[in-house]
């Protein structure tokens, strides 16, 4: 039996996080995920995307991203269980709980975190009658290696803003990069449209819009895509089609856990810290669901840092706990008075 404060389900970026302000509050935690490593949907889809809305980076590759939440982890010292999938959840009479994998290893917790993301998924496809037929042989849903696509032809089809960030980061490393979307506007960050812009008229992208790709030709491996705009068809010689229209998500043995699900995510109350319907379970990150809710890691940062403060009331009822900024107390906190602390400041400057 794993013993810890906080069972976080989800190694992904939210979960990690979780870790570092719980260990601010010297409370241990245990994080299971399916993988094989941690980092959730970054280090397992988008290694190598940029991100551009993390606080203090204009922009930081996924994979970095997680090695610097690792990096930031280390010293609170998180237990691990990897490729196991967290499969059911049991509250004892104590109100601590036991959550099992499915390969029957135990963790018993004081709070369950469920910070998975999107849970399982895949990618959603395009209905093209032979996509099945060019998948590795031409057609990827996801971008792990770009030097793969150095000096090759590319056409992305999306409007969100992965087919955006790709498009922007591939048009330095391809020969050629299309973009095609059956509308003229787009649903990413305003600023990556504005970046698709200039680059597109430098010649770097082709825009496409509005328009589909309603076929895929070649014989072993794929040869060209043929586009259709204001029905009008034209053929695009290429060497690579990347369909980006998200992932289908799915919660898998979570969804059999009495939890409150809408819209296959978890409602949680988010006036409060991001509870479920079972005190003592929190779903922070992408897997929840609330009014106004954005699946923004930023979001899940600040629910993971709002979750772990009411663990902590949770634990310590009628103790006063004083927040204090880690610029004064220093990531291994510091107990003593404000007074006292600026005489620390005094001290190191002297």
């Amino acid at each position: 039996m794993i013993e810890t404060d906080i069972i976080i389900i989800g190694a992904g970026p939210t979960g990690l996080f979780a870790v570092f302000e719980a260990g601010l509050l010297k409370l241990k935690c245990h994080l299971i995920d399916g993988l094989p490593q941690p980092g959730g949907q970054l280090t397992e889809l988008y290694p190598k995307k940029p991100i551009f809305d993390i606080p203090g980076y204009p922009s930081v590759g996924a994979a970095e991203l997680i090695d610097n939440l690792m990096e930031q982890i280390k010293q609170f010292q998180p237990g691990f269980t990897l490729n196991e999938v967290a499969e059911t959840i049991e509250k004892l009479e104590d109100g601590t709980f036991i959550v099992t994998t499915n390969k029957g290893t135990k963790h018993h917790g004081k709070a369950v975190a469920i910070a998975g993301g999107l849970g399982s998924f895949e990618p959603r496809k395009p209905e093209l009658e032979n996509i099945n037929f060019f998948e590795e042989k031409g057609v990827e849903y996801f971008v792990k290696k770009p030097e793969m696509f150095e000096g090759k032809k590319v056409v992305i089809a999306g409007g969100g803003d992965s087919s955006l960030d790709w498009s922007i980061y591939l048009a330095d490393l391809a020969a050629e990069v299309h973009l095609v979307h059956r509308r003229n506007e787009f649903r990413g960050a305003l600023d990556s449209v504005e970046k698709v812009q200039v680059l597109k008229d430098k010649g770097k992208i082709n825009l496409v819009t509005p328009a589909e790709v309603v076929e895929l030709k070649g014989t072993d491996k794929l040869e060209s895509v043929v586009i259709e705009r204001e029905g009008e068809r034209e053929e695009i010689v290429c060497d690579y089609f990347i369909p980006l229209f998200g992932l289908t998500p799915k919660l898998g043995p979570i969804a059999d856990w009495g939890l409150e699900i809408e819209k296959n995510a978890i409602k949680v109350n988010n006036a409060l810290d991001y509870q479920t319907n079972i005190p003592g379970v929190y779903a922070i990150g992408d897997v929840n669901i609330y009014p106004g809710k954005l699946k923004l890691i930023l979001c899940g940062f600040h629910e993971a840092t709002l979750m772990c403060q009411s663990v902590y009331n949770m634990l310590n009822p009628g103790k006063k706990f004083v927040l204090k900024y880690t610029t004064v107390s220093g990531i291994n906190g510091f107990d003593g008075t404000r007074k006292e602390a600026e005489k620390a400041v005094v001290k190191s400057i002297e």
